[in-house]
């Protein structure tokens, strides 16, 4: 299972690249595989401000939609567009192509509760 040391993780399977005030988001590989095959992705937040934890989208695969939570506070400031046309990227590269928003941080002290790469492995039994 790939689980990049360079990134945070939250309980919800999102992973999180911070870049200075911008926060990258998608979906992580345990969480890829635990839905199947990707069919189409959502996000109706664009340039919205939320809260931590609250829904920015949904996954949707196969079998079923799950909802997508945001991992820090801040401005949901762009969508990945290739998604709509390629969404079983999120399957193929799930931390490359299949990246889902950038966030613009509001709050940096919540990184500090996110997952470090061995913290989550340890939460999904790897």
């Amino acid at each position: 299972m790939n689980i990049p040391s360079n990134l945070k993780y939250t309980k919800d399977h999102e992973w999180v690249l911070v870049e200075g005030d911008v926060a990258v988001v998608g979906i992580t590989d345990f969480a890829q595989k635990e839905l199947g095959d990707i069919v189409y992705v959502e996000v109706e937040t664009l340039d919205q401000t939320l809260s931590k934890d609250e829904v920015f989208g949904t996954v949707e695969a196969v079998k079923t939609v799950s909802d997508l939570f945001l991992p820090l506070s801040g401005e949901i400031f762009e969508f990945n567009e290739d998604l709509e046309s390629s969404p079983e990227s999120v399957n193929t590269d799930p931390y490359g192509k299949g990246w889902m928003i950038k966030v613009k941080i509001s709050d940096n002290s919540e990184i500090d509760s996110l997952l470090s790469s061995d913290d989550y492995k340890a939460l999904i039994g790897a």
